[in-house]
């Protein structure tokens, strides 16, 4: 089902040949399986849907998270009055290391007619405190591993002493949400089983485009973190049309296939969003949580559990052709998919010969957050190993234009616009972002493609943003950063590769007086301050000004070239 080329008066679109019906409901109505009829693949009231991978007897069977679901909405509405004023009004922040109840506050918050907007793990206080400000959020929640930095950042943020009641800490065996008292110790648990709040049912097409019920921030292209808008009609879409082509490819050439998928990703990103918490869920499957991402245990886990399918990033993929303790670990797998950067072809057969055999050969997605995940996917009966990201999901339309906005014929590069029901609803609170971002309904992705043969082809890179082991890294933050040290006069951030051939790395250059403040001094001081991928791995180097245009714009391809002489010099 590759996707097909349409030439009219108004341009040139690209399409997949194949539309799947997107349903008119609510994504809790999709997945607790209220509207549908049950087939062999859909989830039964006892079907097991998250498990924690440390102890497999701790699980959520569907009807058990249905009922934590409804309990934890009671919950938010009636101490926090959450979704009071309507829907999509109140933003939940949640930090949270990988753990199989997390899901439970998701759904429950989204019940209650909240908006569930994760952070990441490994944020520092102030990156947390800047993100629950900018998304204005009512509260926090938190694992108790994170709840130290949670309240530094509540207590940032200006929401006073431990958070003043709004920092809310999870259960870490059974499901509890415990506020942090002004004495910094743990109230009782607001959860009470007997008191439930069931969710609206919603099948009015507008309200389901037009709703907002998750909040996920991205770096993009430029500038700072931006709030990416989801709405029903998104999550749903990217649950249905993919898991559809599953479904169909399970009922006609894999009848014993059970679905089985192991979280490694985080959840503040969409990878972990759509792929832990929905998508599995809606698949019938088998979700096993992993509290963070550790290597041996990653193949332990994948060999114990006999995980079936996985989505995961090139690095992973790396270390699985590279490592000589891959054995039998992966023999189970039957789908295996590569996103988030690129996936060379050498790699792509490497690990692949690694995984389960003939039938599992890696395939690649391409997706940002503001697309809720995958684009593109390559329908489960094709195999394809020339570097391409897949055919257009269904559904979808695309283009590819050229610096003046202008479609290029089939086979030339240009930047990929897209349009269809995953793509976001604009940024949250940023007029200006979403006026560079959208024309129309086209989302400009600031990716360069190409098309061929029914197929795309990602040819480079966003400019400014650094991809680190799947992890996005925005030059913007850490220039504001290291512009706001008192003895950094400028500075400019931009990506260097490193040996490995996958990664990026931030490098940093400054104008600075070296008398008063040395290379060390400048990357111990981001160190303190950002997350552990943001840090200056490509080292500091100073000049005397930094490059700009006379619009005052950093002319970051001026220090790319004076990056590969540096590198030309050292070798």
């Amino acid at each position: 089902m590759a996707t097909i080329v349409e030439k009219s008066s108004e341009g040139i679109f690209y399409r997949a040949a194949k539309t799947y019906p997107v349903p008119d409901v609510d994504l809790l109505t999709l997945l607790f399986g209220t509207y549908i009829q049950y087939t062999e693949t859909s989830p039964k009231p006892d079907t097991i849907i998250h498990l924690s991978a440390d102890d497999p007897n701790l699980y959520l069977t569907v009807s058990r998270a249905r009922t934590l679901t409804e309990a934890t909405s009671f919950a938010l509405r009636r101490h926090f009055g959450i979704g009071d004023n309507g829907p999509g009004q109140d933003i939940v922040s949640v930090i949270s290391s990988g753990h199989y109840l997390l899901p439970v506050l998701c759904y429950g918050i989204i019940g209650v007619g909240g908006v569930f907007s994760a952070a990441s793990a490994a944020s520092t206080a102030g990156e947390l405190s800047k993100q629950i400000q900018g998304a204005d959020s009512k509260i926090l929640c938190c694992v108790d591993g994170i709840r130290e930095v949670a309240v530094k950042a509540a207590e940032e943020a200006g929401w006073g002493r431990n958070g003043a009641g709004r920092v809310l800490v999870m259960g870490e065996n059974e499901w509890t949400l415990k506020v942090v008292q002004a004495d910094g110790t743990l109230g009782p648990s607001l959860i009470d089983e007997s008191r439930r709040l069931p969710w609206e049912r919603i099948t009015n097409p507008k309200t389901l485009e037009n709703s907002l019920v998750v909040l996920i921030y991205s770096s993009g292209t430029t500038g700072l973190p931006k709030g990416v808008k989801l709405s029903h009609r998104n999550l749903v879409a990217e649950a249905v049309i993919p898991g559809d082509m599953f479904k169909s490819w399970i009922s006609t050439t894999n009848r014993n296939f059970q679905y089985r998928t192991l979280a490694h990703l985080p959840v503040a990103h969409i990878a972990g969003i759509q792929g832990y918490l929905i998508n599995p869920f809606y698949m019938g499957g088998a979700t096993y949580w992993m509290p963070r991402f550790d290597w041996p245990n990653f193949l332990a886990y994948n060999k114990k559990f006999q995980i079936t399918f996985f989505f995961t990033v090139p690095p992973i993929y790396l270390q699985i052709a590279k490592s000589a303790e891959v054995t039998d670990q992966f023999k189970t797998l039957k789908v295996a998919i590569s996103g988030a950067a690129p996936l060379g072809k050498d790699l792509q057969h490497a690990a692949s010969a690694k995984l389960g055999g003939p039938d599992c050969f890696i395939s690649q997605t391409w997706g940002l957050s503001e697309t809720t995940g995958s684009a593109t996917v390559m329908p489960f009966e094709m195999t394809d190993d020339t570097g391409s990201v897949s055919p257009l999901i269904p559904n979808m339309l695309a283009r590819i234009v050229d610096d003046d906005g202008k479609d290029v014929e089939p086979g030339k590069p240009g930047e990929a616009l897209v349009k269809g029901p995953v793509v976001c609803k604009g940024y949250y609170k940023n007029d200006a972002a979403n006026a560079e971002a959208f024309t129309g309904e086209w989302f400009h992705t600031g990716d360069i493609a190409v098309f061929r043969n029914g197929l795309f082809y990602i040819v480079d890179r966003k400019k400014e943003l650094i991809k680190y082991k799947g992890l996005q890294v925005a030059p913007a933050e850490l220039e504001a950063l290291l512009i706001n040290h008192p003895h950094i006069l400028d500075a400019a951030v931009i990506g260097v590769e490193i040996d490995d051939g996958t990664n990026e790395v931030p490098r940093a250059y400054v104008v600075a007086d070296q008398k008063k403040i040395s290379a060390q001094h400048i990357m111990d001081y981001v160190k303190a301050n950002v997350a552990g991928h943001k840090q200056l791995r490509g080292g500091v180097v100073f000049l005397d000004a930094i490059p700009k245009s006379l619009a005052g714009k950093i002319l970051r391809k001026d220090l790319r070239v004076l990056s590969k002489r540096e590198k030309g010099a050292k070798l």
